[in-house]
């Protein structure tokens, strides 16, 4: 059996990886990997990989040289379940990381809840990933501390976000942008008919909960600056302990 007949064998992805051989993953995120901003160079690096699904940033973040990866997940609410009911859990993620050929040592995987992770549990790390998960979280300023408290230089957050789009004030492109400070709550499925999303900020509120966590230093931008359809309405923001090094300073 080749390994593009493996790759079909799961009904079900969500990232879109690239395994040796050209074969690709059939999963539709990320929507454009390059707007993440993620650091092109994470050499000796230990990153922490929050809500790590499939496992597209753990690799990636390997691919750039981290020393070693802890990815998490949380399958509690339901988004990892196969159509028959059986978990998914790891299995995609085992299978690419063994066609990658990353050990289990320096690509680590455990199922934990993002309130769970403490420096007791996991030790620190130089940076960590916060994607697609903040709005899945009945309290996401709660998971941002306790990232907070185990990230020593950066955090890097994407999210949906409210600047385009809002249920309560009329869909697309009906959003909270400028100056405002949004969170949105929903108690069943009126975002994406999906009920495991509870709350949605716009990005001056994501940037200001990113301060709020502990990182004085704060950028934030949008995926797209004129979305046409809900999948495209996410921000980014990126946390940091001291500014950002630039190219004058790093010369020296």
């Amino acid at each position: 059996m080749s390994l593009r007949d493996d790759v079909n064998r799961f009904p079900f992805w969500y990232h879109r990886i690239e395994l040796p051989g050209g074969v690709v993953t059939p999963g539709s995120s990320p929507i454009d990997a390059a707007a993440y901003k993620v650091p092109a160079d994470l050499s000796g690096k230990r990153v922490l990989d929050v809500g790590a699904w499939d496992g597209y940033w753990s690799f990636e973040a390997l691919k750039r040289g981290a020393s070693q990866v802890v990815a998490i997940d949380d399958f509690s609410d339901r988004l990892g379940l196969l159509k028959e009911g059986d978990r998914r859990a790891w299995a995609t993620f085992d299978f690419c990381r063994d066609a990658l050929g990353y050990d289990a040592t320096r690509c680590q995987r455990t199922e934990m809840s993002v309130y769970d992770v403490s420096e007791k549990q996991l030790g620190r790390f130089d940076v960590v990933f916060f994607f697609g998960t903040l709005y899945h979280l009945r309290h996401p300023l709660l998971a941002l501390e306790r990232l907070a408290a185990v990230t020593d230089d950066l955090l890097c957050i994407e999210t949906a976000i409210l600047d385009d789009y809002s249920v309560y004030r009329g869909g697309l492109g009906k959003g909270y942008g400028g100056s405002e400070v949004v969170m949105e709550f929903y108690v069943g499925k009126e975002y994406g008919d999906n009920d495991t999303n509870w709350w949605v900020p716009n990005l001056n509120c994501l940037t200001r909960m990113t301060v709020a966590a502990g990182f004085p230093y704060v950028t934030g931008w949008k995926l797209k600056n004129h979305p046409t359809q809900l999948p495209d309405c996410r921000g980014f923001s990126q946390g940091r302990r001291r500014p950002e090094p630039t190219a004058a300073s790093q010369s020296h």
